[in-house]
């Protein structure tokens, strides 16, 4: 052989494997996605709910109104989608709500598809996961002309209560003004699906 062909040829050995090295070091060291199919079981069954709603957000307003009423979830697709229901009645007067979640397998993730019984229509979806006992979804919307961001969050998750929190951004999410909170408790005694939505697989 050339000694040129033959010097190349261990120099690209030299450089190549290393490489294939780091290659293989990485995919055996990263981490594995979680499967959230299951975040949402422990929602499953019938709650109290108890909300406050900000009437004009992103205005300057600060005029809340308080509503209680029942929030029914019941499981579709073996839990890989659920369905909610919530009925309230309060300052705000009758509201009717309904919430179409579904999972993505190949992203891992939910999308939550909102509905208002007064138009009838689904919003735009907030799309998210939960990490460490946390959901965080979001979404890009408009109000009023504007565009805005949307960011939902689950939170305080447990057997027999959990946290909704919606909020509105203007400013590419630099600043966030919350207009929703629904504190709900468990009604039914059994719980739908004990740890889920902790970040456990």
């Amino acid at each position: 052989m050339n000694p040129l062909h033959l010097l190349f040829a261990c120099l690209s050995a030299l450089v190549l494997y290393p490489l294939s090295g780091l290659a293989q070091e990485r995919a055996t060291s990263a981490p594995a996605r979680r499967d959230g199919q299951r975040d949402f079981d422990f929602e499953i069954g019938t709650w109290r709910t108890h909300l406050k709603r900000r009437l004009r957000p992103l205005t300057g307003s600060n005029t809340w109104v308080e509503m209680k009423g029942t929030t029914a979830v019941r499981k579709v697709w073996n839990g890989r989608g659920n369905l909610v229901e919530l009925v309230a009645d309060g300052e705000g007067g009758h509201f009717e709500g309904l919430n179409l979640r579904l999972y993505n397998p190949q992203t891992r993730q939910w999308s939550l598809h909102f509905a208002n019984s007064r138009d009838g229509t689904l919003a735009v979806p907030t799309v998210g996961e939960f990490k460490d006992g946390r959901g965080e979804f979001y979404a890009q919307e408009r109000l009023d002309g504007r565009a805005i961001l949307v960011r939902f969050v689950i939170s305080d998750v447990t057997p027999t209560s959990v946290r909704f929190e919606q909020a509105f951004s203007d400013d590419g999410g630099k600043t966030w003004e919350v207009n929703w909170i629904a504190q709900d408790t468990r009604i039914d005694a059994a719980a739908g699906g004990a740890k889920s939505g902790t970040g456990a697989d």
